[in-house]
């Protein structure tokens, strides 16, 4: 008898635990999207140069000519879309939904136009969800640089704001009448840091701390605001030939966002005030400040102010404007050197340590015809330059001789399905 109750018990407990869980529901979802890009010189970007960041500087051949006026086309579908979610699963209160993410971004470098794409991670996370609380683990959008301004163009308006998925574990909280609370801890992996060897995550791994974001969110009856703070430390260098580095250097980097949206009306607007935001795709990077008598080093980051607004009108047919502002304000301290050159200095490989400001236009217009959206976008993206050849000013972090304006125009378009 005792058998049977204590059966009959287990039995009953577990009918009840599933009785806690609903069934999630799969969906696929993707999308197939072909550009169609001219540029009128060589930019630095990425994947067939889909994914632009500034245009080069001059360099002159020996009859005067500026080797990178050159105009240039492509055409591809590599940016093509697939994702995978689960909804609507239920267990014990917590809502539990997951995500997850690739296209055919990888593969294709800067000025390769040939080979093959590969099919590469984007996204990949779980969410939980109870009462007011929300858990997010794995690999998302960066708090600072998950709302996007609306170009179609694959750089989503980088580098004039953040752009960076990671490896995270995120916490938001609702207080209820619109206001809530982001914090999270994050890791490097494709959007890393530069240093000494180069772009890598493995400054901030053995830095053994994680960077940390805290923020504030509003929203009602159409606004949107975010304002948060962005940590990071870490260590350039591990060991010399005296032994392990103890020297790290620890940014702090601002932000604020804004956006409201009434009929067919949005308007969006975007600032940072980064030190060394190289690890968020903006402009920016460090360099050694003081080298101390153990070998060890002080190091100091560049400051940047990047800014964008976006206006969006309309549904069927929406016009759109992007206008974006950056500019290098040097390193927050006189860098360590001699004849203009630094001891150490690593900037982001998406621009040029001799870029001092740059700003870009785009208007854009787009058809949607249900699912099929077709697209044409100009974009005008302008750099000032120093003259690398008159040296660095140690004391501002800035080549600020020989100022230049370099500019490239691009046309592009867009022929996109969605399902």
């Amino acid at each position: 008898m005792k058998k049977i109750f204590t059966t009959i018990v287990f039995a009953a407990l577990g009918l009840s635990a599933f009785a806690q869980e609903s069934k999630p529901s799969i969906e696929v979802h993707g999308f197939i999207r072909n550009f169609y890009a001219f540029d009128t010189r060589r930019m630095k970007g990425l994947t067939e140069d889909f994914f632009t960041y500034v245009p080069y500087d001059e360099e002159f051949a020996a009859n005067g000519d500026d080797m990178n006026a050159y105009p240039n086309t492509r055409f591809a579908a590599l940016t093509s879309r697939l994702w995978v979610e689960a909804k609507g699963y239920e267990v014990e209160g917590w809502k539990v939904g997951a995500r997850v993410e690739g296209d055919f971004y990888n593969g294709l470098g800067n000025d390769k136009v040939t080979g093959t794409a590969n099919f590469r991670l984007r996204q990949a996370f779980v969410t939980l969800a109870k009462k007011d609380l929300t858990i997010k683990a794995g690999q998302s959008w960066h708090p600072m640089a998950a709302d996007m301004p609306d170009v179609f163009s694959l750089n989503t308006g980088a580098p004039f704001g953040p752009f960076s998925r990671t490896p995270l574990t995120q916490l938001d909280y609702n207080f209820g009448g619109g206001l809530s609370l982001t914090a999270a801890a994050l890791w490097q992996m494709q959007y890393a840091s530069n240093g000494p060897e180069g772009k890598s995550a493995s400054y901030i791994k053995y830095g053994n701390t994680p960077e940390i974001y805290a923020g504030l969110n509003f929203k009602a009856d159409g606004l949107v605001l975010r304002a948060g703070v962005n940590v990071l430390s870490i260590k350039p260098v591990l060991k010399d030939a005296a032994g392990f580095r103890t020297d790290r250097i620890t940014t702090v980097t601002p932000f604020f966002y804004a956006q409201y949206a009434k009929d067919l009306f949005s308007v969006k607007f975007k600032t940072v005030f980064a030190e060394a935001g190289d690890h968020l795709n903006l402009n920016g990077g460090y360099g050694v400040s003081k080298v101390l008598l153990d070998k060890n080093c002080e190091y100091t980051p560049t400051r940047n102010s990047s800014s964008w607004l976006s206006l969006v009108y309309g549904k069927k047919l929406q016009g759109i404007f992007f206008a974006g502002y950056v500019k290098n304000f040097g390193t927050k301290e006189a860098l360590d050197g001699a004849a203009g050159v630094p001891t150490g200095f690593w900037f982001s490989g998406n621009s040029f340590d001799n870029m001092n400001q740059m700003f870009r236009v785009t208007p854009t217009v787009i058809y949607n015809l249900g699912k099929v959206a077709f697209g044409l976008e100009y974009e005008l993206t302008s750099v000032q330059y120093g003259d690398k050849t008159k040296g660095m000013n140690l004391e501002t972090g800035l080549y600020d001789q020989g100022l230049h304006w370099v500019t490239n125009n691009r046309v592009q378009g867009l022929i996109k399905y969605t399902f």
